[in-house]
C-alpha cells in the first residue's frame, strides 16, 4: 500500500505541469565611478558604492532639498518653471508651477524658474526665483511672502542658491542667469552680481567681486562660508570667515579648477557634519576636506548641478544632474535644514 501511495504521489507531482518561471532578478545597481585623489575619501564613500537613477527627461534640474517632515525630495527644473516632488517608490510629480516666473514672455528654454530651495526653522519652503528676481517663502496656505526683491531700490538679478544660519539669517547668491542676455540684458538693474545676507528684514550686500556667485554653504561651526563661482574663466570656490556681526571677511580661494577641461562649472555645494565639502563642478562632485584638500571626485552619467542629503539618517546623497535625478549612499551624515 505504501508503495502504491508513493507511486501515485510521484505521478501527481509529475502531472503538475512545468514549474512556473522564476521572477527576474532586478538588475544590479550600477557602480558609482569614484576618482580617488586621497585615501581620506574611503571614510566617505563606502566600498562598492552604487548609484540609482530616480528620474529623467527633465530640462535642467537644480536646487534639491529634503523635506524631513514628509520624507520626500523637492527639486527645481529651471526652464520648465516647475518644482517637482519625488518620494520613495514613486515617480516625480509636479509640486508647484510656476515656480520662479509669473510672466509668459520668456524665450523658450530661458532659465526663469526656481533654482535653489531650502527650509526655514518653521519648515516653510524658501524659493530662489530666477525670473521674478526675488527670494520668497511659501506659507501654510500656499501663498507667497516676498523676503527679498530689491537692493537699494534696484531689482535683484536672479537669486540662485540660499542657506540659513542658525540665528535665522538667510544668505544667498545673485548671479544673472535669469536674464536671457545675462549681464547685458536691458532688464538687469544692478551692475554687479552679489552675495547677500537677509536678517531682521534688512538686506545687506556682503560681496560683489565674483562674476557668477552660485552655490553657498556654511561649515558645521558656522565660522566659515563657502561660495562657488560659475565663471568659465575663473572656476573657483571661495572660503570666507564669518564675522561676529554676520558679515564675511578674509576671502581666499578654497580650490581653483580653472584648468579642468571637463564639462561643468562650480555650481551647487553642500557640507557634511564632519566639515567635508561636496561641490558640483567640472566632471562631477568634487569632495574636499575642511582644509581644501581634494579627496576625489564622484562621477555620474550626467554632469551634476547640485546635491542634497536625504532619508531619515541624512546619509543618502541626492543629485540633480542636467536631465536626471540620482542618489547614492555615503558614510557621513550631511548638514541640512
Amino acid at each position: 500500500m505504501r508503495i502504491l501511495i508513493s507511486v501515485v504521489a510521484a505521478f501527481l507531482v509529475g502531472c503538475a505541469g512545468p514549474k512556473p518561471p522564476e521572477p527576474e532578478k532586478p538588475a544590479a545597481a550600477p557602480a558609482l565611478k569614484v576618482e580617488m585623489a586621497d585615501a581620506g575619501l574611503n571614510k566617505i564613500v563606502p566600498a562598492g558604492a552604487v548609484y540609482e537613477k530616480l528620474g529623467g527627461g527633465f530640462d535642467f534640474t537644480e536646487g534639491p532639498v529634503w523635506a524631513k517632515a514628509g520624507g520626500y525630495l523637492l527639486f527645481s527644473d529651471i526652464p520648465r518653471n516647475t518644482i517637482y516632488k519625488w518620494a520613495p517608490g514613486a515617480a516625480a510629480t509636479e509640486f508647484r508651477k510656476p515656480s520662479g516666473y509669473d510672466g509668459n514672455d520668456a524665450p523658450a528654454g530661458a532659465f526663469i524658474g526656481s533654482n535653489g530651495l531650502t527650509f526655514d526653522k518653521e519648515g516653510r519652503l524658501i524659493i530662489c526665483q530666477h525670473g521674478n528676481g526675488r527670494v520668497v517663502r511659501v506659507e501654510a496656505d500656499g501663498k507667497l511672502t516676498v523676503l527679498a526683491e530689491k537692493f537699494e531700490g534696484k531689482r535683484l538679478n536672479s537669486p540662485n542658491d540660499a542657506v540659513y544660519k542658525s540665528d535665522g539669517s538667510l544668505y544667498f547668491t545673485d548671479p544673472p542667469y535669469g536674464f536671457p542676455k545675462l549681464d547685458e540684458d536691458p532688464k538687469k538693474e544692478l551692475k554687479f552680481n552679489g552675495v547677500y545676507r537677509l536678517a531682521g528684514g534688512k538686506l545687506t550686500l556682503l560681496y560683489k567681486e565674483l562674476l557668477r556667485p552660485n552655490g553657498i554653504a556654511f561649515s558645521p561651526d558656522e565660522k566659515s562660508i563657502y561660495i562657488g563661482n560659475s565663471d568659465e574663466k575663473r572656476k573657483i570656490w571661495m572660503k570666507f570667515d564669518v564675522t561676529a556681526d554676520g558679515g564675511i571677511a578674509n576671502g581666499k580661494i578654497f580650490h581653483d579648477a580653472t584648468g579642468d577641461t571637463c564639462d561643468g562649472l562650480p555650481d551647487g555645494l553642500k557640507v557634511d557634519k564632519e566639515g567635508n565639502v561636496y561641490a558640483t563642478g567640472p566632471g562631477g562632485i568634487h569632495v574636499f576636506n575642511a582644509d581644501g584638500k581634494l579627496l576625489g571626485r564622484l562621477v555620474f552619467p550626467e554632469t551634476p548641478a547640485n546635491l542634497h542629503w536625504g532619508d531619515a539618517d541624512g546619509k543618502t546623497l541626492y543629485v540633480t544632474a542636467r536631465t536626471g535625478l540620482y542618489k547614492t549612499r555615503l558614510e557621513i551624515e550631511g548638514i541640512r535644514p
